[in-house]
């Protein structure tokens, strides 16, 4: 049986580690470099930094906080929000990253997830996919949960799968910040006509959360935000349920 990852987010928004209620309502949760290292030491098996607003303010990813955090670090540690090209790409790298994340920029120039699998590797890249349903499907959106793409989610992440992406980071827009727990039949689907890593998120808020994502959606991985920076779950008390329930995780935290 694959050990299932758990995986801490640092939502950035303008240096600060930042929670919303789907994607709304913005509050402050701490330094990023600060979180990284006691989820790190508290059991997460990796650490995604998202810097939300970097697409939709249009700037680049802000590459002091990832040197910041990435010199705390001892787990894979994936960065993302504002990459638009192999260049930002690369500086990411560079400044510490072991993987990016693609959203906006993977849906406006797909070719984009190629070119920098074929430079830094498929295990490098996770294609981000924000999902919301709209009548009975799922719908991909950008910049932030802002904008809709048209795309249906299922068929986005086949296609970033086949343009060379390592895995899909796959965020349920509906449940994120409500605690009510992840959206299992979304992650089941893509998971199903997907063969690369599926990581589900939004919606966490107890320990039963994550064994319900794993064992009825299929996700390879879950990420969560609340649920750690506010002290609601501990990871060891997580991994100890996961366990429990015969879900292999990692151990020792």
């Amino acid at each position: 049986m694959l050990t299932k990852r758990i995986i801490a987010c640092l939502d950035v928004d303008g240096g600060r580690v930042v929670k919303g209620i789907r994607f709304l309502n913005l509050r402050d949760a701490g330094d990023p470099a600060e979180l990284a290292t006691a989820h790190s030491s508290s059991g997460a098996d990796e650490i995604v930094l998202l810097d939300i607003s970097a697409t939709h303010e249009k700037r680049a990813t802000l590459l002091d906080t990832v040197r910041r955090t990435a010199r705390e670090l001892f787990v894979p540690f994936t960065v993302g929000g504002g990459i638009r090209t192999l260049e930002d790409a690369s500086a990411i790298f560079d400044s510490g990253a072991d993987k990016i994340s693609l959203n906006s920029a993977a849906i406006s120039t797909p070719e984009l997830i190629g070119e920098i699998a074929q430079r830094f590797g498929s295990q490098a890249v996770i294609v981000a996919i924000d999902a919301k349903r709209t009548d009975d499907k799922f719908h991909a959106f950008v910049h932030g949960g802002r904008k809709p793409t048209g795309k249906d989610v299922v068929e986005w992440a086949k296609e970033a799968e086949k343009r060379g992406a390592g895995e899909i980071l796959l965020t349920s827009m509906d449940r994120d910040g409500t605690g009510k727990g992840f959206d299992c039949e979304l992650t089941k689907a893509v998971s199903e006509a997907v063969r690369i890593p599926v990581i589900a998120s939004g919606g966490a808020g107890s320990a039963q959360h994550f064994a319900e994502v794993f064992d009825e959606g299929h996700a390879d991985a879950a990420l969560a935000a609340s649920i750690f920076h506010f002290g609601l779950s501990s990871l060891s008390e997580l991994k100890q349920h996961l366990r429990s329930a015969a879900i292999s995780v990692r151990w020792p935290c």
